[in-house]
């Protein structure tokens, strides 16, 4: 008979929940630990990764969980990672119903946290250096929390959270209840079952080393110049792909490197922002994307199916770390292959890390064609998603966003398919193709040649800027080009333009009078002739004896005669400083001698 999530006593909101998403049958784990689960005892599950555990842990906890108070979770998911935490959050709401599930991690602000703390969340999942410093400012208080789980146990004590997790138990309620998932049982996960569990019900699933022995692992002996060549062989070969490295700056130099060789990479560490790592992860579980490039903190940090390869650019620290990364794929009974690049110096290493990881593979130099038939099977395609498919999920159905209008990509809503019907140009203006046609076609518009031609003379209508007809001159005189003024031309065939300053009665003269729309006051400077230059005025002002003259010199308001003006002129030009000024002593003497 199979064993159904109805008949593990799963309440029937959840089991429809489920049934929505096509999850109708548990997995061994699910169905080892559910019932004790449910029955309120400690459990103490090993499992592989990938087996099922966030149904095994969650279904119980939204079945049982009570109503929490502001500030005050009643149930505490611990996870090691980021991206576990966030897939665990996103797995629990799509049966939570009105179960309140909330996730907070560091790498992203505090508000949305804060706010989903202060309105009240039924169960938090958290990792736990967040959560200690929410404890710290007083966000969060885990008094009421009576149901905790510890996912990925083993892990949290290798990246060090072990303390971290002691103290965090420690403020929970004495009498909750403790889950406890990990890969491995011995180490400080049997000493953390040892002191907060109460006589846990023990459930192993699968063999010790479950993930390593599906795959096909080789071990190529390569130098370290050609690592980043086999690994964009092997990346086009079996992809999705996963690659570790050791470092931050070595996952971004060989992302960097495999896209210049045509691969499409995206890196993931710690050191990257939690939007990026976002990015990172969706475009790589998308295909839009074919390797991930990561650090040991997606070992176990993340959940991907349908993996075809893991590369050990450089070689993990441990058989544990080995073991964590190989698990990456074969997942689900699928195929898939494990590649570790091994240099001369590494060789008694690998050999240690293969004896206790229970491998005995020879080293061998690099084949990818080898690799082809251990595959899953055909890579998928790789998803190229448009600029416009991005904007319609960023923005919504309709794709507007910033743009305005819909298909817009600039200001005026330009796209590239500008000869389609479904272009949009600038604001008021229609650009359909039926209608250009419709403009062009029109019988009452005047051709281009009868615009360009002028009848008999066979010249332009209008040849230059300001050539006009004499229907359009309204009176004005035809100008010929666009400073052709007084009729007279220079040596390469333009008329000269006259000086703005100084006219003289001579080039008024010749200037032709203008029309009756003339403006009075402009027509009465053009015929001034005794209007002095700027320069003679500015010098009369000072020192001709004019209204600034008496000012500076304090003589009487008689007018001085033209010699004596002339004479003071003189003077003052030739004890002048720089730009025609008078210097200050000249100026002294100057003032001195007209009193």
């Amino acid at each position: 008979m199979t064993t159904t999530f109805a008949s593990l006593g799963v309440p029937s909101d959840i089991v429809d929940a489920l049934a929505a998403r096509d999850i109708t049958e548990p997995f061994e784990i699910q169905v080892a630990t559910i019932k004790d689960s449910l029955d309120g005892r400690d459990v103490l599950g090993r499992a592989p990764t990938g087996s099922g555990k966030t149904l095994a842990f969650g279904i119980p906890l939204v079945a049982s969980v009570d109503v929490a108070h502001p500030k005050a979770p009643k149930a505490l998911i611990l996870a090691p990672t980021r991206e576990l935490a966030d897939q665990i959050s996103k797995e629990l709401r799509t049966f939570a119903g009105r179960v309140r599930v909330s996730v907070v991690y560091g790498g992203v602000g505090y508000g949305p946290q804060l706010k989903d703390l202060r309105r009240g969340v039924d169960i938090l999942v958290a990792c736990p250096g967040r959560l200690e410093d929410l404890i710290d400012r007083g966000d969060v208080s885990l008094s009421d929390v009576n149901k905790v789980v510890l996912d990925e146990a083993d892990r949290m004590a290798d990246m060090g959270f072990m303390p971290a997790v002691r103290r965090l138990l420690d403020k929970c309620d004495r009498n909750r209840q403790t889950l406890l998932f990990s890969a491995t049982l011995d180490g400080d996960v049997a000493k953390l079952t040892r002191d907060y569990q109460n006589n846990p019900v023990k459930h192993e699933i699968g063999e010790a080393t479950p993930d390593i022995t599906v795959a096909h692992h080789v071990f190529w002996k390569t130098s370290q110049d050609e690592r980043t060549q086999l690994t964009a062989d092997i990346v086009n070969a079996a992809w999705p792909s996963i690659v570790f490295c050791r470092t931050r700056h070595g996952s971004d130099r060989l992302a960097k490197r495999l896209v210049k060789l045509g691969v499409k990479a995206v890196a993931i560490h710690g050191g990257r922002s939690q939007g990026q790592r976002t990015r990172a992860l969706d475009e790589f579980t998308g295909n839009q994307a074919q390797v991930l490039v990561a650090t040991d903190v997606a070992a176990r940090g993340i959940h991907v199916d349908a993996v075809a390869s893991v590369v050990h650019f450089d070689p993990p620290a441990d058989h544990k770390d080995y073991v964590h990364r190989s698990g990456r794929t074969a997942r689900a009974g699928l195929g898939g292959v494990v590649v570790s690049f091994v240099q001369g110096s590494q060789l008694k290493d690998m050999r240690k890390l293969q004896n206790k990881a229970g491998l005995d593979e020879p080293f061998t130099e690099p084949n990818v064609n080898a690799l082809l038939e251990h595959t899953p099977g055909k890579p998928p395609e790789l998803v190229a998603k448009s600029p416009a498919q991005r904007r319609q999920e960023k923005y919504g159905d309709n794709g507007q966003g910033r743009q305005g209008r819909q298909g817009g990509s600039g200001h005026n809503g330009r796209r590239d398919d500008r000869g389609s019907n479904n272009y949009r140009g600038p604001k008021n203006k229609s650009h359909n193709r039926n209608d250009r046609d419709e403009r062009s076609s029109r019988a009452d518009r005047p051709s281009r040649d009868d615009r360009t031609s002028s009848g008999d003379s066979g010249r332009s209508e209008r040849s230059t800027r300001y050539e006009r007809s004499d229907s359009q001159a309204s009176g004005r005189p035809e100008r010929s080009s666009r400073y052709d003024r007084d009729g007279q031309s220079d040596g390469r065939g333009r008329s000269e333009r006259p000086r703005h300053y100084g006219r003289n009665e001579s080039s008024s003269a010749s200037r032709p009078e203008r029309s009756g729309d003339q403006r009075p006051e402009s027509r009465e400077r053009s015929e001034r002739s005794d209007r002095p230059t700027r320069g003679d005025r500015n010098r009369s002002d000072r020192y001709d004896g004019g209204e600034r003259g008496k000012r500076s010199t304090g003589s009487s308001s008689r007018p001085s005669s033209p010699s004596s003006s002339k004479a003071s002129n003189r003077t003052a030009n030739q004890s002048s400083g720089p730009g025609g000024r008078p210097n200050r002593k000249a100026r002294r003497s100057h003032m001195q001698s007209n009193d």
